[in-house]
């Protein structure tokens, strides 16, 4: 689920303009390319499971924290804001900040021109407005005017996240590349991609990655949703070979990676709807009732209910398995179990547990949040500040949503990039969110060394690799893994677990809710409105996230309605959405809220006149969100810009 915006146009065509000499690249075998490795060669980070917990391939334990950075699911075919950012520059500081492994979503589309040998070009980075690359020289061919593909970009990108210890993963946001593409509900059946499509691409990049374990593994698909009643329109869980079944899918998927690279992690999102059992009888694909719902919902990808009964398990064992839920608070959709005074017990008892949590409790398999976030106020905070410390004592690995600026429901790690000539690029990070956040990176207990999943490069600067720290640092201090430990999994063998118990671990739940059997309709977490039988208010996410009102049931959301446009008269300063007196990356961020979720984020009428600055007149929509992000990065000289 993203945000309301998981890229809400996330830069719509961010610096939408293709070089024109993008289409005279030199053409190249890419099936025979190579990828060169930048430090570490040993190809000996590869990670593996056993219960509940990841390990390296001495048997020491490992924990996966980090963050989001998406773009190559887009259109622009490219990571965003290296259009006015220098992607070492970037690395480097993220590695700084502990970060160990980043998620990358993209687009099966995109997959499938890298496997043609014809790489969709790129439309976001420095060239488009610096000719020059002074920003990133990297991404120009020999001739320092031809911008290199998005294949070739991928690349560099890779060897430059092994050069600062930093793991990586791709996740298959959606068939195609669309900003909003996260909407859609499966993994086949738009660009032409159908599920062996799906599959022969993922073989492919593993293939050509399985020597570098810097791409360490592969999120099959972001978010398999759709509610029952849309029947083989929706991701179901279930022991059926129908193409829809999420488990069927994912396994036959899994399969096939592991016969050409073994080592690879497999990660394994959840879907949005389960069958409930509430009467004998009920079957995929029926209405929804009001009362006694034969459907349980949760957030898009949040729901392994289907697993107890259907786990995942290739041919070639479930070492390689790890299961992805993703869980929002209440700032990307109000679900019912944020209606009281929460706590970490009444969110297990209401929602956590019996939808995901009980993997890891039960020492089933590893989880990974794939994300989670979202902004620094009240409730949604509250709900933050849980799901992080549920996740430090419990050993469960995540990357956070997002680094990128442009969540319009979740903001992100960042504030803002720029880049000056002699001076490098400058992040803006939201530091009350990151020292939030900071706290459930792996670091060591007494001296705060962010700890690396590569075995010789150490994080960063501030960082220390996996082979120093288990040398020199697990017996004496320890980690902050499982809450704070030392001297614990520091060696060879592995050290044993304790057995799996059929209660859960109090720390993590004892207690259900009561009510088991049936659901409650405000249970249901999805979003609003998509079925005629039940409250508007539990039906599944909204857009990117999990269940806002924005988001239809088809491949695009609707684009909210102005219906109300404040004159030219009520204009203060073009482009001041948020009327703080100044123009910046902010007030973009207060327009894509504003058309995700109006109601808590609405623009006051000088706010709304101010923000009408792309076609002036013509409402307020992402264009002039998009708008005000190039002229935050200087690509746009001057407001309001008329086409």
């Amino acid at each position: 689920m993203k945000k309301l915006t998981k890229a809400i146009a996330a830069f719509a065509s961010a610096a939408a303009m293709a070089l024109t000499a993008t289409a005279s690249v030199m053409p190249m075998d890419y099936n025979k390319l190579t990828v060169a490795n930048a430090v570490d060669t040993n190809n000996d980070d590869w990670l593996h499971a056993e219960g509940s917990r990841l390990y390296d391939m001495n048997g020491n334990e490992v924990w996966l924290t980090g963050a989001n950075w998406f773009g190559f699911n887009c259109s622009e075919n490219c990571v965003h804001y290296l259009w006015s950012a220098d992607v070492d520059d970037v690395l480097r500081e993220t590695a700084d900040r502990g970060i160990n492994v980043i998620r990358f979503p993209i687009s099966t589309e995109l997959l499938v021109s890298w496997m043609e040998g014809k790489p969709n070009p790129v439309s976001s980075v420095s060239g488009n407005a610096d000719p020059a690359f002074t920003i990133n020289p990297d991404f120009v061919l020999e001739d320092g005017k031809t911008l290199k593909d998005s294949m070739q970009i991928f690349d560099i990108i890779m060897q430059k996240c092994k050069k600062y210890g930093i793991k990586a993963f791709i996740d298959i946001h959606s068939p195609h590349s669309d900003n909003s593409g996260h909407n859609y509900n499966l993994w086949y059946g738009k660009a032409g991609v159908t599920t062996e499509i799906w599959i022969e691409t993922l073989v492919w990049l593993a293939d050509k990655y399985k020597n570098d374990d810097t791409l360490i593994g592969y999120d099959l698909k972001n978010e398999p949703h759709g509610k029952g009643p849309e029947g083989s329109e929706a991701a179901k869980w279930d022991g059926s070979k129908d193409e829809n079944n999420w488990a069927y899918a994912a396994t036959r998927c899994a399969e096939a990676i592991l016969d050409v690279n073994p080592n690879a992690l497999i990660f394994v999102e959840g879907v949005e709807q389960s069958m409930s059992g509430a009467m004998e009888g009920d079957y995929w694909g029926m209405p929804d009732r009001r009362d006694n719902s034969p459907y349980i919902g949760a957030w898009w990808g949040g729901n392994f209910r289907g697993a107890r009964e259907y786990p995942i398990v290739p041919k070639q064992g479930t070492s390689q398995i790890v299961y992805s839920p993703h869980d929002y608070g209440p700032s990307v959709y109000a679900q019912t179990w944020f209606d009281k005074d929460f706590t970490e017990q009444t969110l297990l008892d209401d929602y956590w547990y019996d939808t995901w949590a009980w993997i890891n409790a039960e020492d089933v398999a590893p989880q990974l949040i794939g994300e989670w976030g979202g902004h620094m106020e009240g409730d949604n905070l509250k709900w933050m500040l849980l799901l992080r410390d549920y996740m430090i004592k419990n050993h469960i690995s995540h990357t956070f949503w997002c680094l990128n600026t442009n969540s319009g429901d979740t903001g992100g790690l960042w504030d803002s990039l720029g880049f000056q000539q002699g001076s490098g690029t400058t992040i803006d990070w939201n530091e009350p969110k990151y020292e939030m956040f900071e706290e459930s990176l792996w670091q060591t207990l007494s001296s705060g060394k962010y700890i690396g999943l590569d075995h010789e490069v150490a994080l960063g600067a501030n960082g220390i690799s996996l082979g120093d720290f288990y040398a020199n640092y697990a017996n004496s201090e320890g980690s902050n893994l499982d809450g704070g430990k030392k001297g614990s999994n520091s060696g060879n063998p592995v050290t044993p677990k304790p057995p799996v118990s059929t209660e859960k671990p109090a720390e993590t739940t004892t207690t259900k809710p009561v009510t088991t059997t049936e659901k409650p309709a405000e249970t249901t977490t999805t979003k609003p409105a998509t079925t005629t039988t039940k409250p508007a208010t539990t039906t599944t996410k909204p857009a990117p996230t999990t269940t806002k009102p924005v988001v239809t049931t088809t491949e695009e959301p609707k684009k909210p309605v102005v219906t109300t446009i404040a004159s030219s008269d009520s204009v203060t300063l073009i482009g001041d959405a948020n009327m703080d007196g100044k123009v910046t990356i902010a007030d973009s961020t207060a327009i894509l809220q504003s058309l995700g979720n109006p109601d808590k984020y609405g623009l006051s009428a000088e706010g709304a006149a101010n923000a009408d600055c792309f076609n002036p007149g013509s409402g307020i929509t992402t264009a002039d969100a998009l708008t005000i992000q190039k002229y935050d990065a200087k690509l746009v000289s001057k407001l309001p810009v008329e086409e």
